[in-house]
């Protein structure tokens, strides 16, 4: 992955320092012996190959100098300049130079991206990690898609079951209210014709001289609850009476009765008391 950053770099950067001192070594030739053109060139480059080297050596430890990247891009720039000033004032092919007079902040481009690369460059270990978070979230999110799917099915189910039920429902209540509506109709029908209504009125009630009953329909809606009544209780027996009672129902046959046998009649007979009062009574009089 390293590789993919530098290379282009380097090869950006011999290219564009090869051409810079040619293009100086061409166009100051003219003007001044050729090495000293040749020197102005290698300065050129030596100044911008030393300051991309501070860079680079400052950068593998981690720190970065401002003053020595301003140099650096200086460098870069005045070499841009000879190019364009070298096509500005070529006779033929100044498209072509100024074509290629972008090269040395190409080059110094891709050395920053190279060093920004390098900034955020992460171990395989972590790269493995991030994978792996990714993914597990991945999973998660799905996870959660799915569920929720899954409920909305459950609900939209539930939902559409209610409301079927619901309206079975309605279906059976309208058609019972159709069903007692039609009923109704039929006995008002049979309650105002003439002949049904005397011939009901003298089969519903006693007929009276001067007194024709009036039919009336039953009652069909809420009805007024009838109002409970308390049966009073019978007075309860003394005990005089009960051994009274016991000793007629005991001696009423020979040989007599036995206790259970009197007690089943004493009950049949319509008399009420406690099985302990009973007894005891019989226990008196047996």
């Amino acid at each position: 992955m390293r590789a993919k950053t530098i290379l282009p770099a380097v090869a950006m950067t011999a290219v564009s320092m090869v051409l810079t001192l040619a293009v100086v070594v061409m166009w100051l030739g003219t003007a001044v012996p050729w090495p000293v053109a040749l020197v102005v060139g290698l300065g050129i480059d030596g100044g911008w190959l030393a300051t991309l080297a501070y860079e680079r050596r400052l950068a593998t430890q981690g720190d970065h100098n401002r003053v020595v990247t301003a140099v650096g891009w200086s460098f870069g720039i005045l070499a841009a300049g000879v190019l364009v000033a070298h096509a500005l004032t070529a006779e033929r092919s100044a498209g072509a130079w100024l074509a290629v007079a972008w090269l040395p902040l190409a080059a110094k481009a891709l050395w920053l991206v190279h060093a920004m690369w390098e900034r955020t460059a992460l171990t395989p270990v972590a790269l493995d990690a991030i994978r792996g978070i990714q993914q597990e979230a991945r999973d998660e999110a799905a996870v959660a898609r799915a569920r929720l799917r899954a409920e909305a099915a459950t609900e939209e189910t539930r939902l559409t079951a209610v409301t079927e039920a619901g309206a079975r429902v309605a279906r059976v209540q309208a058609k019972t209210a159709q069903t007692l509506s039609s009923a109704w109709s039929t006995l008002e029908t049979a309650r105002a014709g003439e002949e049904t209504g005397r011939a009901l009125t003298s089969v519903t009630a006693r007929v009276t001289p001067g007194v024709t009953p009036r039919w009336e329909l039953p009652v069909w809606g809420p009805t007024e609850p009838l109002t409970s009544r308390s049966l009073e209780a019978a007075p309860a027996l003394t005990d005089e009476a009960l051994d009274v009672l016991v000793d007629e129902i005991r001696t009423s046959e020979t040989p007599a009765l036995s206790y259970r046998e009197m007690a089943t009649r004493f009950r049949a007979a319509g008399h009420s008391a406690s099985e302990v009062r009973l007894r005891a009574a019989w226990k008196r009089v047996a």
